[in-house]
């Protein structure tokens, strides 16, 4: 027999009847007995053992778990990705425009999504903590969301919020003004547990001096106290200064305005919680985003929302841009204990169609907006939820 090239020798090839093939596949032996127990026949191959599970073949149009289970391939040509099972290429990612897709998706969530997310989180793996009111909290530390503010305005649809409350305050910020006074005349009472006789005596002033809180440190960082308790207007104005970089430095990463002041974080009534907020304007849009040290989820943060999400708006107005994105990080995020009935009973209730803030268009000054300038299209949201303040 001439020699198979690159093999073993082999002996001659003998003929079998079917009958024989068959029974040897059946492990019966072969025809002239069977085999003992446990032994193969002779001849017979060896069954490779099974793949592992992740070897296994995967039917047509199979792609990994997760949209970006990619990976480099030696020898690939620079900025080619390959599929890990593949090997072939499946898109090339352009470095000239990023794709939007990588953080958008959570911007397409709802608000109302978001916030009872956040609930379910504090509730489920919220920490016990003490603070200072004697509540006790379930608190985490960090979080972000994020709202798109082109597909309406993120007031919170699976309780009914005081819209009137909001936009008072607001305009009261950006008026420099430290007394409640123009709140409680405009009917608004969100402050009024701060401006007690008892509360402000704390740092020095009278009933209804809350001291340089947020609006005076936007409009007068740093300022003079004169010794009337009257300060003078010789602070820097870190709102104009903003909507002047917006203007004329648009690209600038300096477009910051802060609330906390560490001098005077001890002689207010309620140091700032929301804390510091930036604007970035990119394609014609402005987008903002808010530290909050300290966020109490349940009655605060629905308000903080809406707050920033309005003053973003106002501003993109005054210097000729579109609405963008409102992002709102976190520090210590928590909810009373005294709020948790509340909260699950909002988790419980499913959002609706967000309504849509029309401002009036003749407005180009941030300090000329008054309450008038400002109506809610199409909100109808679920019964307010009431709950207790922790002071």
């Amino acid at each position: 027999m001439a020699r198979r090239r690159g093999g073993p020798r082999r002996g001659p090839r003998v003929r079998r009847s079917p009958g024989a093939l068959r029974q040897r596949r059946r492990g019966g032996g072969t025809p002239s007995g069977p085999c003992p127990a446990g032994e193969p026949s002779p001849g017979t191959p060896k069954r490779r053992p099974p793949r592992p599970s992740h070897h296994r073949r995967r039917p047509p149009g199979h792609r990994p778990h997760g949209p970006d289970r990619l990976r480099l391939v030696p020898r690939t040509p620079p900025g080619r990705l390959v599929s890990r099972s593949a090997q072939r290429p499946l898109r090339t990612l352009s470095l000239a425009r990023p794709r939007r897709g990588l953080y958008q998706d959570r911007v397409k969530q709802h608000v109302d999504a978001q916030y009872q997310a956040l609930l379910r989180l504090l509730l489920e793996e919220g920490r016990e903590r003490e603070d200072r009111t004697g509540t006790g909290t379930l608190g985490l530390f960090g979080h972000q969301m994020r709202f798109d503010l082109r597909r309406g305005f993120p007031l919170l649809t699976t309780k009914k919020l005081h819209l009137r409350s909001i936009l008072h305050e607001l305009i009261w910020f950006l008026s420099g003004e430290t007394r409640v006074e123009p709140l409680q005349e405009a009917g608004v009472r969100i402050w009024n547990e701060w401006a007690t006789a008892e509360q402000t005596a704390r740092f020095g002033r009278e009933a209804g001096d809350l001291g340089p809180v947020y609006g005076h440190q936007w409009r007068n960082f740093g300022a003079t106290l004169g010794p009337d308790g009257i300060y003078a207007r010789d602070g820097v104005d870190q709102i104009a200064r903003a909507i002047t970089t917006i203007r004329e430095n648009p690209n600038s990463r300096r477009i910051l305005v802060t609330g906390w002041n560490p001098k005077e974080a001890d002689q207010v009534a309620l140091p700032p919680c929301h804390t510091l907020f930036q604007f970035y304007v990119q394609d014609g849009e402005l987008s903002c985003q808010l530290y909050q040290r300290s966020a109490d989820v349940f009655l605060g943060v629905p308000f903080n929302i809406a707050s920033y999400a309005l003053l973003t708006m106002m501003v993109a107005q005054v210097t000729g841009l579109a609405p963008g994105d409102f992002v709102h990080s976190f520090g210590d995020v928590h909810l009373y204990k005294n709020h948790v009935d509340q909260a699950k009973e909002q988790i419980g209730r499913e959002a609706r169609a967000l309504p849509r803030m029309v401002m009036n268009p003749e407005v180009k000054d941030l300090e000329a907006f008054r309450y008038e300038d400002f109506a809610l299209e199409g909100y109808d949201p679920h019964p307010h939820i009431k709950a207790a303040v922790s002071v």
